[in-house]
């Protein structure tokens, strides 16, 4: 099998390929995803996983896989909090209703690549000033579209998830595997 290359920084979809027993290397992008401009947020994830996964195929050889999440209100993405004020402001906005969590995942093998993405809605309780802000007090806010991550304290947010759960954490494994398969790359399970 071709050497693995997962083009992202981030420790969640690091622990989600361990999870399927990939030996991978950790290559992170040095896509600028600010000047990326799109308004439906479906193309946005799709195009900044892209965008990620061409930018390390230029300079490794083997399997990319890159991606982006974001989360969704109403139509309005909601990315990573600048600060604490923000995040409260994002979480109290969450509070009571339904969000999507959109997740686009590219693969590069040799000349061959594929795009798609990942939908899921996540409902959350209605939440109280008080526990927003002893949320916002664990730091674990900050480096998380949407402000709050299902895979920490975050989860006692959330009363149900209509979709892949995986995608909430950052990276759909059943599409990623699916994606894999297209190309004629097996993932054992053993």
């Amino acid at each position: 099998m071709k050497k693995i290359i997962l083009a992202s920084g981030s420790p969640r979809r690091k622990s989600l390929l361990e999870q399927l027993g990939l030996k991978f290397k950790v290559v992170v992008s040095d896509v600028d995803e600010s000047k990326v401009k799109e308004v439906d947020p479906k193309e946005l994830v799709k195009r900044l996983s892209y965008l990620k996964a061409t930018a390390v195929a230029k300079v490794e050889e083997g399997v990319i896989i890159a991606a982006d999440t974001i989360v969704c209100l109403n139509n309005k993405i909601l990315e990573k909090p600048k600060d604490d004020k923000e995040a409260f402001e994002m979480l109290s906005d969450l509070s009571g209703r339904t969000h999507q969590v959109l997740t686009g995942i590219t693969v590069i093998k040799g000349e061959e690549a594929l795009t798609d993405y990942e939908k899921t809605d996540v409902i959350f309780r209605d939440l109280d000033k008080r526990e927003i802000r002893e949320y916002i007090s664990t730091g674990a806010c900050l480096d998380k579209a949407g402000a709050y991550g299902i895979q920490d304290q975050g989860a006692v947010f959330v009363k149900k998830v209509d979709g892949c759960f995986y995608n909430v954490v950052g990276l759909s494994l059943v599409k990623l595997v699916e994606m894999l398969r297209l190309l004629d790359i097996e993932v054992a399970l053993n």
